[in-house]
């Protein structure tokens, strides 16, 4: 059996990996893990998404990588750059997650469930089912996708690990 390899995915970046691979990003909080998986090419992807929109944006030079209007093409081209079938993928998502509370309906203070919300409008527009999600509540993940099997896997302080 082949040696798992890990790759990080930090904040507001993106990485795929094919049969063998272990992709992992950390502090997940009101920003989302979108996975994306092709189960016959054996190929994953994850982006790590902090804003909804990148109509946002300030930076001089875009991160595609920050934004889920940007983040989700990108992660399926690269994806069928090693081979996966764009009508094969499917979706899981973690994160998201409201991790103060405020006074009011603000809405620009609705981070997390407004990610949430864009990158299903996302994966909707490219009609990738989302076959999983482990989203919302009030704290933080790490999760790992494991490109062999499809498996995410979440570790929470307060739920400890759970696979979807």
């Amino acid at each position: 059996m082949m040696q798992d390899s890990l790759i990080k995915v930090g904040m507001a970046d993106l990485n795929v990996a094919e049969r063998g691979g272990v992709l992992k990003t950390t502090g997940l909080g009101s920003c989302v893990g979108v996975t994306l998986y092709d189960s016959r090419a054996k190929v994953g992807g994850m982006a790590h998404v902090m804003l909804p929109s990148s109509e946002i944006a300030r930076e001089g030079s875009l991160n595609i990588a920050k934004y889920a209007d940007t983040a989700i093409p990108e992660l399926i081209s690269k994806m069928a750059q090693l081979g996966a079938n764009v009508h094969k993928l499917e979706a899981k998502l973690a994160g998201g997650a409201q991790m103060f509370a405020f006074a009011g309906n603000n809405d620009t203070m609705r981070i997390g469930p407004r990610n949430v919300e864009s990158c299903k409008e996302m994966l909707s527009q490219y009609r990738i089912p989302i076959i999983a999600e482990d989203t919302g509540a009030n704290y933080g993940r790490t999760i790992e996708f494991i490109c062999e099997t499809g498996i995410l896997v979440i570790r929470s302080v307060q739920l400890g690990v759970k696979e979807i």
